[in-house]
């Protein structure tokens, strides 16, 4: 079966990589832009538009206060970028958000962060897809019928190429996301020239329409709480951005300082294009409404339900370069694509927070290993999976969809930005340095006005989308939190549980044996020490101790510990370069045998019993693989060694409890006593009767 299903995986994915050539998968920052940028850089292809449908509540007068708006998006955006160029410096191994809230301000604010950017990458997914399939469905009527299928084959589509590995994805994705930032700015140059040079007026397909305003005569506070609101949606241009910080790893050398350096430039293009669009929107006349069919009207009489509102960006290009024209056609179907390789970025980002998470006993232990291409496929897949059940929900709504995004982001900027002000005071306490110190004072201004300003706008947020969808989004970061929590409650539980004192080793339990035996090891614990005792008990030739080197630090940890604690059998070590642990314990026990064809092979293998089923999820899982493999081997004898958890014990308990249950009118019954095979009464019968008895 493995050999059945390794051919159309490498077809798909690609021959599997060794762990020596993760060097060559490191992305240079010509490539890295695009990886991790295309979620800032493409939001300016909705963002304007979100800003404009929200001031169209109080009619087209109210777009002139368009700019001021812009101009206090911009600032956040230099202020968060700048805020995160220290992040990348300080924390350059790719914890980010959670890695600085987790050591400057505790474990709780760390799950907090961890939880918050979880749910913004699954809606960067949902969102990014879901606005590339509108954008394109204008076009195409069969993926407006069918848009919510069109979405999901997206997401599978963008999930099989990010298994294909990191580099592989990243030059797939830099061609469009560059034609799109280079059709932006023509469009912004070209624009300007006929405006200021020529003297052009240029008209968006809506610039005839009428704004029917739902709200009119706004002032005072209702005026401040839609500018804010406005303000708020406006801010999707600033997802994204903790991206590059999570991602700091995934750059070549020196990684912080290109991760700093691509940072700068995403900022600086996000702006230029972010005012470019909103400016030309303004010049050109286009008219946004939240409900189109009846709120903007033609000749006095409302456009129906049967107008379709194009973006923003479609309709300044449409004003600029000419409907139907070449250039126009070449952005559309840029931003088009661009939106759905927007995702790129949480594919990028969700899968290694996630093994950061697992390798901090938050989430199950499968996430933190990477694939065969050295991408952590798994946490790719558990993203795919999450935002193609939110867009199925939402029915690729992007509307719906982000009204529920820029709460986490809001939420890890803060406490990211607040853990980095305590990071310099730690660091300034003991500094002695005059101009070390400078830079510490300078880092810690920037990040302190970050931590200000993002907390403010925060709680913009929260006041102005809670009702409108942000409460699902809070509750998606509650649901992590506590899943998380009970994960690491649970690892924690058993390390406890498990942890083998130095003293527990009976050197009286050795055994002579004849018997070639092999006892797997991970690490040296109390199941470990059980299945090393079972073992001596054996008639064994020889015994050894097996373990697999995937991660060099562990294993150099476990010899480390084998050797102070004195263990009498010797310790094997396998070298698996690509991360794999059942192939190589199957090619070595095959190569005993090869040695020794008629010698037994018996091998052990320490396991957890569990009592409740979510529990098989976290462990076992090699156990299971190996012990399918091993039973078709021939020659090969499979002994599970049980370490039973106090959760088994429970259920033990439990069971015995329904054993003992007795029915209503049982006792009344009295017992019921099994009736025997017919046959067995007749001849017990013939027996009284024969002669004799």
């Amino acid at each position: 079966m493995s050999k059945l299903t390794d051919v159309p995986k490498r077809i798909l994915i690609g021959r599997a990589l060794r762990s020596d050539k993760l060097g060559e998968t490191l992305l240079p920052k010509r490539i890295a832009l695009p990886v991790f940028a295309s979620d800032p850089l493409s939001s300016v292809a909705y963002a304007p538009g979100q800003v404009m449908i929200v001031l169209s509540v109080a009619g087209a007068s109210a777009y002139h206060y368009s700019p001021w708006i812009t101009i206090a998006i911009v600032v956040l955006m230099f202020t968060v970028v700048a805020s995160y160029r220290q992040n990348v410096h300080a924390y350059p191994s790719g914890g980010g958000d959670y890695e600085v809230a987790n050591t400057n301000l505790g474990p709780k604010a760390g799950l907090t962060v961890a939880s918050a950017l979880l749910v913004d990458y699954v809606l960067t997914v949902a969102v990014s897809i879901s606005s590339g399939v509108e954008n394109l469905g204008s076009a195409v009527p069969f993926i407006v019928e069918h848009k919510t299928f069109v979405a999901i084959a997206i997401i599978l589509l963008l999930t099989l190429m990010n298994l294909r590995g990191v580099r592989e994805s990243g030059k797939l994705f830099a061609i469009p996301t560059y034609v799109f930032v280079g059709g932006v700015f023509v469009m912004i140059l070209w624009g300007a020239y006929r405006a200021l040079v020529l003297g052009d007026d240029m008209k968006a397909p809506t610039a005839g329409f009428e704004v029917h305003a739902e709200q009119t005569g706004l002032a005072g506070f209702a005026l401040v709480f839609l500018l804010l609101r406005a303000f708020s949606d406006g801010c999707a241009a600033l997802t994204g951005v903790e991206a590059i910080s999570n991602g700091v790893p995934a750059f070549r050398k020196p990684k912080s300082r290109n991760a700093a350096s691509t940072l700068a430039l995403m900022g600086g293009l996000a702006v230029a294009m972010f005012v470019g669009i909103i400016t030309l929107a303004l010049v050109t006349n286009v008219k946004m409404a939240e409900d189109p069919a009846h709120d903007l009207f033609k000749n006095g009489a409302a456009l129906g339900s049967g107008y379709t509102q194009n973006p923003v960006i479609s309709q300044v290009a449409a004003a600029v370069f000419g409907n139907g024209s070449f250039l126009f056609v070449v952005l559309a179907a840029a931003t088009a694509l661009v939106l759905f390789l927007a995702a790129n970025t949480a594919y990028n980002g969700f899968p290694l927070l996630g093994s950061i998470l697992a390798q901090d006993r938050y989430l199950p232990r499968q996430l933190h290993t990477r694939g065969d291409r050295l991408a952590f496929s798994n946490g790719i897949l558990l993203l795919a999976g999450a935002a193609a059940v939110l867009v199925y929900i939402y029915g690729a709504d992007s509307t719906r969809l982000i009204q529920l995004y820029i709460v986490g982001v809001f939420v890890s900027f803060t406490l990211s930005q607040t853990g980095m002000v305590r990071h310099w005071n730690r660091h300034l306490a003991t500094e002695r340095d005059q101009a070390a110190r400078r830079r510490m004072i300078r880092a810690r201004a920037i990040n302190t006005f970050g931590a200000f300003f993002t907390g403010l706008v925060l709680v913009v947020v929260l006041l102005t989308k809670f009702t409108h969808g942000a409460w699902v989004a809070l509750l998606g970061m509650a649901v992590f939190y506590i899943t998380m929590s009970a994960i690491r409650r649970h690892y924690d539980g058993v390390s406890e549980e498990l942890a083998a004192a130095m003293e527990q080793q009976d050197e009286e339990e050795v055994r002579p044996s004849r018997v070639h035996s092999i006892v797997l090891v991970s690490k040296i614990h109390k199941p470990t020490l059980r299945a090393l005792a079972y073992a001596k008990l054996m008639r064994s030739h020889r015994l050894e101790a097996l373990s697999i080197n995937v991660d060099p630090t562990e294993t150099k940890a476990l010899q480390s510990e084998w050797t102070e604690r004195g263990i009498d059998v010797p310790l094997k070590i396998l070298d698996s370069p690509y991360r794999e642990i059942t192939r190589p314990v199957i090619d070595y026990v095959k190569s005993l045998r090869r040695e020794s064809p008629r010698d037994v092979v018996s091998v052990y293998i320490p396991e957890y019993v569990v009592g409740h089923w979510y529990e098989h999820l976290l462990h076992n899982q090699s156990a299971l693989r190996l012990k399918g493999r091993l039973l078709f081997t021939p020659g090969v004898m499979v002994t599970s060694v049980p370490w039973q958890l106090d959760s088994s014990e429970l259920a033990r308990k439990r069971a015995r409890k329904r054993a003992d249950w007795n029915a209503p009118g049982a006792v009344r019954r009295g017992p019921v006593v099994p009736q025997r095979p017919k046959g067995e009464r007749k001849a017990e019968k013939a027996a009284v009767k024969a002669p004799g008895r």
